[in-house]
């Protein structure tokens, strides 16, 4: 059996065969926010079913393609969708597109992803700054054999959301005159949105907003060494005491409207690092 390294290996080789093209920043772009794609002055987009050992999306909303190219004046590697524990996959193959960017020549990883808020400081719409997060898919994708080139067995997760970029971003921000929430991210497995209790025990554990993904990314991230910057999009709010009913059409009209001004902050902040 191919060790995780030799697997790596396949996926760039193949991409660098379609595109000789050494990328600073990785992108993932979650549900409903595949826009920023097209601001991407493209040298190649790849389908995942063309990328030896990539997974496929199985979710409508998450286009399924890796692009590479050139935003703000940077070298990016964007990929326009990703994959969930909800699918059925496992976290190996959720989190290897990460270390593929860091063979790649990434340094630093900007995820998005779309969330319930929890926080009631928060509305639905609205772009917040993850800061912090709390692992409560049940699993780990540092969980198994630890292989050489891995990185380190006992990652510190300490600065795990990187703070001169969400300083960055704050500024950035400010100057864009953009409204931006800062919050702790809390991952559940889903795939079906959270009870009034659920929500609840969410806001009482600290977190501002829920979600389903982003976790095992940044946590491999991390281990690899890569710098990350994190946002949600915030599509419907988790009240306990104001609940309502909420659909994923809902949900992707809501990361429609936020489409717009985290596209300009992520090109902002890119053309700053």
């Amino acid at each position: 059996m191919p060790t995780r390294t030799e697997l790596i290996a396949a996926s760039v080789a193949s991409i660098k065969a379609r595109a000789d093209f050494r990328p600073d920043i990785g992108l993932i772009l979650g549900t409903g926010l595949g826009r920023l794609a097209t601001e991407i002055d493209a040298c190649v987009a790849l389908p995942y079913s063309e990328i030896p050992n990539f997974l496929v999306p199985s979710v409508e909303s998450h286009a399924g393609r890796l692009i590479l190219g050139t935003l703000s004046g940077k070298k990016v590697c964007a990929m326009q969708g990703r994959f969930h524990y909800y699918e059925g996959y496992d976290m190996a193959g959720i989190t290897f597109p990460v270390r593929v960017m860091k063979a790649l020549g990434c340094h630093t990883l900007i995820v998005s992803n779309a969330a319930g808020g929890v926080n009631p400081q928060f509305r639905s719409g609205e772009v917040a700054l993850i800061t912090d997060h709390i692992n409560l898919l049940g699993d780990n994708p540092l969980r198994g054999r630890n292989e050489p080139g891995d990185g380190p067995r006992f990652p510190d997760m300490y600065n795990c959301y990187t703070r001169t970029l969400q300083e960055l971003a704050i500024q950035a921000a400010r100057d864009l005159k953009l409204t931006l929430q800062r919050g702790v991210y809390l991952a559940l497995s889903g795939p079906n949105l959270e009870t009034a209790a659920e929500y609840r025990m969410c806001r009482y554990l600290g977190a501002d907003m829920v979600g389903m993904s982003t976790v095992p990314e940044v946590i491999v991230a991390k281990q690899i060494g890569l710098k990350v910057l994190g946002f949600s999009v915030i599509t419907d709010m988790g009240l306990p005491d104001a609940m309502c009913a909420t659909s994923l059409e809902d949900v992707l009209a809501r990361a429609a409207d936020a489409e717009k001004p985290l596209t300009a902050l992520i090109k902002e902040v890119v053309r700053r690092m």
